[in-house]
């Protein structure tokens, strides 16, 4: 039977092998982000060059410029519409002639693997300091499974037209004690995604890993709280989905169930 691995490596940042690819998402290899510091799990240790790194949108948490160079090989970038000048600009015309710009409905081809782009309700800037924008994106991945990674998403109409899925990489929380309720999920919102979506597997991403320099010692409990929470959640809302918890560094094989 073929399956699909995944290694959660803490925020949004996730390893995928399918059929014969592998795929890098929303790469943090590093322990800080400007304010942010890792508080929990190993630095990431990447078991070779990707065959592409998946980017969702500009924000430094996700399109993190000093962990782009430290991804080894020349990986082709997969980047929302609009984003490549940006990757020029900033790390060279190398890494821009490396980028695919997709938009929701398109796809490219890696290897054996097709990804798509899929909507997501979130801000495209780079930050309030920043004129440089892009769209935000998920992407679904097509292999062996129908894997959806989201990326950072508030819930929208059209989530469910992505499903079914064999599985779901949902963000369930975020790096600071506050969620804009339109541009993130918590983990009541994600457990409807995921309804929404129709995955037969999910694991929560995007929450405990990165947290605010002293913050993590005075609200632990938005720290960790988030992935149980939304296990806790999806097994009322969507009891059919199987809903895996994993801590950074661990790992997850997904048997095709559709």
């Amino acid at each position: 039977m073929s399956t699909t691995s995944v290694t959660w490596w803490g925020h949004s940042t996730v390893w995928l092998a399918d059929s014969g690819v592998t795929l890098l998402t929303d790469p943090v290899l590093t322990d800080r982000v400007a304010h942010l510091r890792r508080m929990a799990g190993p630095t990431p240790v990447l078991p070779g060059a990707p065959g592409a790194i998946l980017l969702s949108h500009l924000h430094a948490d996700h399109f993190h410029l000093a962990s782009l160079r430290l991804v080894p090989g020349e990986p082709m970038l997969v980047v929302p519409r609009g984003a490549a000048a940006f990757v020029a600009k900033t790390l060279g015309p190398a890494y821009g002639a490396r980028c695919v710009e997709l938009a929701p409905g398109d796809d490219t081809t890696i290897g054996a693997v097709r990804v798509r782009a899929v909507p997501a309700a979130h801000d495209g800037g780079r930050g309030p300091w920043s004129r440089e924008r892009a769209l935000a994106i998920g992407f679904v991945i097509e292999g062996a499974s129908r894997t959806w990674f989201a990326g950072d998403t508030g819930l929208f109409d059209e989530m469910s037209g992505i499903g079914p899925l064999d599985l779901a990489l949902i963000p369930v929380g975020g790096w600071g004690p506050t969620l804009g309720s339109h541009h993130h999920l918590d983990a009541a919102d994600a457990a409807e995604a995921v309804r929404r979506a129709k995955a037969a597997q999910a694991v929560p991403v995007h929450y405990g890993s990165l947290w605010p320099i002293g913050m993590g010692r005075l609200r632990t409990h938005m720290f960790r709280e988030p992935g149980p929470r939304f296990a806790e959640l999806a097994a009322r809302i969507v009891p059919d989905t199987r809903v895996t918890v994993l801590a950074q560094g661990e790992s997850l094989t997904v048997e095709r169930a559709r």
